[in-house]
């Protein structure tokens, strides 16, 4: 079974997470892929496939004779699709030999247009999956999930030689949470990779710093009318400490390495006003430096406005993975290799967001991220190709003999 011809089922199964829920997972429909997934896992000889309590797959293909000393190799995708669009009643739409220009999806007559998205002509003779425009198509990450399973299967069935693969499906990454209750230990492997990237060949071992960070405002209501001199307008006062940090560091005006403060949420009245951010950077000096310019500034509107009128709460959310990964730079090497002998060139970028592989890496699994095929996640637009699909399997497939002679 090819890639695709997997995805196209699985797109199909409802698994949206829910970022207010308390639940592990955070909905219960993510364990019906999670079955489903398990059931193959088993029916293709892998017999200690399971789904614990939190709804994670885990299973193990053991080494082939001769390679049992070579430490265990993981692959790792998530289940859930993001909550941004809807995920459900997905309708995989197959545009075969597609010509490389704009894509009408049917549903709801909405382009996808070349001059918005140039990569789609670098597609043309390909088969393009999409939506139907009603619903996201669910490629993140349900292309990793896929081209995991299909590797499994032809390292099977073409009887490649391998080292001990460790297979894990993971619920709730689109909400921050794919990697909190990660069994490491009892996964197995030495070292992995998420299959959860943008185009087949790049490769992800750098991502973003991270904190998010609670500014509360208290102010002082009295009647307008006679407020000169007395009123502290909370609303004021929170639009003075968002006017303070940089405007042109703001997601919507950097790219590549540059970090960014970017406004989540705002609310308030005269009395209290609330916004929240989430702080990002690649180089570590700078996020610490971007954080103490946020207290900085509530220091300041404290000694203008009095103690305590502005209450900054930052937390840590996570750290770049690079730290992690240099000490084990042959996940990278490796992956150049195995990219190359799939006929393509690799591609490394920084992540402009997070990824589960930086939480694992940070728990003792180094785990870089490797490209799907799929293009616009988190939206009606979404796409991938049959072709890049095949690609990317070919790439694990790749990866599982490179590290079989591995000690």
């Amino acid at each position: 079974m090819r890639a695709y011809e997997r995805f196209l089922r699985y797109a199909q199964v409802y698994t949206t997470s829910d970022p207010d829920s308390t639940s592990h997972p955070t909905t219960a429909r993510q364990l019906d892929l999670a079955n489903i997934l398990k059931q193959e896992l088993l029916d293709l000889g892998l017999a200690d496939a399971r789904v614990d309590e939190h709804g994670y797959v885990y299973a193990t293909l053991p080494a082939t004779a001769g390679y049992e000393q070579a430490p265990g190799l993981g692959f790792i995708a998530h289940m859930d699709t993001a909550p941004d669009a809807s995920g459900e009643n997905v309708h995989p739409q197959l545009h075969e030999n597609y010509d490389g220009g704009d894509v009408v999806l049917p549903a709801t007559g909405a382009v996808m247009q070349v001059s918005e998205f140039p990569f789609l002509a670098s597609m043309k003779g390909q088969t393009l999956i999409t939506a139907d425009g009603t619903t996201l198509l669910g490629a993140d990450d349900k292309a990793g999930v896929a081209e995991i399973m299909t590797m499994v299967e032809r390292l099977q069935s073409e009887k490649r030689p391998h080292g001990k693969i460790c297979i894990a499906f993971t619920p709730d990454e689109e909400v921050g949470q794919g990697a909190d209750l990660f069994d490491v230990q009892g996964f197995g492997a030495a070292w992995a990779y998420t299959v959860d990237g943008d185009d087949v060949g790049e490769i992800n071992y750098e991502n973003f710093n991270a904190a998010g960070a609670v500014v509360t405002v208290h102010g002082f209501s009295v009647h307008p009318g006679s407020a000169k001199n007395t009123m502290r307008n909370a609303q004021n006062i929170a639009i003075e400490y968002h006017s303070a940090l940089p405007a042109f560091s703001r997601p919507e005006h950097t790219e590549g390495y540059e970090g960014f403060f970017h406004l989540c949420s705002m609310v308030g009245d005269v009395t209290e006003a609330k916004l929240g951010y989430i702080v990002r950077d690649h180089d570590a000096a700078r996020f610490e430096a971007r954080k103490s310019q946020m207290q900085h500034i509530a220091d300041c509107l404290n000694e203008k406005y009095g103690a305590g009128t502005v209450e900054l709460d930052l937390k840590d959310s996570y750290r770049n993975m690079v730290e992690q990964i240099k000490p084990h730079f042959h996940l990278i090497e490796n992956a150049r290799k195995a990219i190359r002998a799939a006929g393509l060139e690799p591609v490394e970028a920084p992540v402009r967001g997070g990824t589960d592989g930086a939480t694992l890496s940070y728990k003792g699994l180094p785990c870089p991220n490797l490209g799907t095929g799929g293009f616009n996640f988190h939206g009606p637009f979404e796409c991938i190709t049959v072709e890049k699909m095949d690609q990317a399997t070919e790439v694990l497939v790749n990866l599982a003999e490179l590290y079989k002679d591995r000690t």
